[in-house]
Parts: C-alpha cells; structure tokens; sequence
C-alpha cells in the first residue's frame, strides 16, 4: 500500500498541503490503487476536506503539551473536551500549510487556557511547525 503511494506523500511532505497534492492523489487511487475515476473524485476531495488525522493527533498532543507546560491539571472531563474540540476542528480545518496553528485557540481556551498563554504556546511552537507540518500532512493525506 505504502509503495502504492508514495507520490502523494512526496508531494504531500514537501507542499505541506492536502489540496495542492490532491491531482497525484487523484492519480495514484485510479491508477496504483485501481479505484474508478467516479469514486475517487468523490471521495479524495472530501477526505481532503474533513479527513485530517494527523491535525487531530498533533492539536491534542499539544493541548495537553500546553498544559503540563503551563502547570495547569487537568480531569478526565479535560481529556474529553480536548478529544472532542480537536475532532470538530480538525474536521474544519482548511487543507493549507499551517492551518493547525490557528485552531489551537479553541482547544486551548476550552481548557482554560488564556490568550495570552495560548499567544506564548504559538510563539514557541511556531519555529518547529514546519517539519511537524510536512509530516501532518503526509499522515492527513495517507488517511485519504
């Protein structure tokens, strides 16, 4: 599987952007994976748009990141919040580079994480979310 789709995940590492790899995606469902053309240009674009696992993964990691880091405890009913605002917005998160970093606000702030903290959180990731990003978008666009 994996080697049946290594040109989307090239493509998807170095755009960091499920839509602009979306055509080799395309390409390489009808023609690795042997997927007929009506279904894949329905499925891909929607997988694009809401199938973002790696998001996910990474929005919830730095929440809880965030929060030991800032000395905040959190409850189980923390947990939950963080799993079910990280799952609504990386369903809305746009398939562009760095998107991610913009919806940290809402997870953060739903478990009580200032403005300002969150300002602070952003600042420091903001230099290593390049690479990060490359590697969410190769794990955004595997899902798709």
């Amino acid at each position: 599987f994996f080697k049946d789709i290594i040109d989307a995940q090239l493509i998807a590492f170095s755009t960091s952007s499920s839509s602009a790899t979306m055509p080799v995606t395309m390409a390489v469902a009808e023609e690795n994976l042997g997927i007929k053309p009506p279904v894949a240009s329905s499925v891909i674009p929607l997988g694009a748009t809401i199938n973002m696992d790696g998001t996910g993964m990474y929005v919830g990691v730095v929440a809880i990141f965030a929060a030991q880091s800032l000395g905040i405890d959190l409850s189980i009913v923390d947990y939950g919040l963080i799993a079910l605002t990280t799952t609504l917005v990386s369903i809305g998160t746009a398939a562009v580079p760095s998107a991610s970093l913009f919806l940290l606000a809402a997870v953060l702030g739903v478990i009580g994480i200032s403005g300002e903290q969150t300002a602070f959180v952003v600042g420091f990731l903001l230099p290593f979310d390049r690479p990060l990003d490359m590697m969410r978008t190769v794990v955004n666009v595997t899902g798709d």
